[in-house]
């Protein structure tokens, strides 16, 4: 099965702080990927990459063969038209009702006429189970419809490729159920690939076919569902179940408390 996505020997640093330390990953076309791992931990830094906001200090990110930072700025585009994104919060256009909302990206990549923007937009919506809000704007949306919302927009042209940022914060437990649902359904009816970055394990754990740890800016870890809950990784095993202790600190790297606080030992 051929790699819709490649990446190799990514480094990246956010001035001395360095973030990504060599990471390899290949995403297989038709998969849903999760990319899992603790806070700070590069992940976001990872899928700015993929859209080419952001340029690697070395190693590279192919995108369907493409080598995404040697794009120029119209290639850039074009290849970003074949990915959808559900951004971390919505990321809606808050002056737009939640139909010219799907319609925006149809109308500003597409010449399809305005009869076939509406059936679409109305497609994508009932899918998600919204299509009767069509004419409400973000703000009085809930916080699980504005998810969804975002879900269908990032549909919208059925892209090859569908980013989902932290899709099931905030939702309640049916919500989430129905996201993490929806998500599998889209991908397999669409023929789509999906990478799925979140916390929440469990709803993660349905929808994945193959996931990616990410810890101290490399790969710790990867494998199937079943390989990750049998895992005897540090890493993985405290990840899995919450454990306080562990290759996992809580505290972002930083001196000594009592340099900080001038005081001597």
């Amino acid at each position: 099965m051929a790699n819709l996505i490649e990446v190799e020997d990514l480094h990246f640093s956010y001035g001395a702080l360095k973030v990504l330390k060599g990471v390899n990953l290949a995403i297989p076309q038709g998969k849903i990927v999760g990319i899992m791992g603790p806070s700070g931990c590069g992940k976001s830094t990872l899928l700015r990459h993929f859209g080419g906001q952001l340029r690697p200090l070395r190693g590279s990110v192919k995108f369907m063969g493409q080598v995404v930072h040697e794009l120029n700025t119209d290639a850039l585009y074009q290849m970003r038209l074949k990915m959808g994104m559900m951004f971390q919060v919505s990321g809606l256009f808050t002056d737009l009702s939640v139909y010219d909302n799907l319609a925006f990206p149809l109308r500003e990549n597409t010449n399809l006429p305005e009869a076939v923007i509406r059936d679409l937009v109305l497609m994508k919506l009932n899918a998600v189970g919204l299509r009767n809000a069509r004419n409400l704007m973000p703000s009085d949306l809930s916080g699980g419809m504005e998810r969804r919302v975002a879900l269908a927009r990032a549909i919208a042209t059925d892209p090859p490729l569908l980013i989902y940022d932290e899709p099931f914060a905030g939702l309640d437990p049916i919500s989430l159920n129905t996201i993490a649902n929806l998500i599998r359904t889209l991908n397999d009816a669409l023929g789509t690939t999906s990478i799925v970055v979140t916390y929440d394990l469990m709803a993660s754990l349905k929808v994945v076919d193959y996931l990616f740890f990410i810890h101290n800016g490399v790969v710790a870890a990867q494998g199937t569902v079943d390989d990750m809950l049998n895992s005897q990784d540090p890493f993985v095993h405290q990840f899995l179940h919450a454990e306080p202790d562990g290759p996992i600190s809580f505290q972002f790297p930083s001196n000594p408390y009592t340099e900080d606080l001038n005081i001597k030992a």
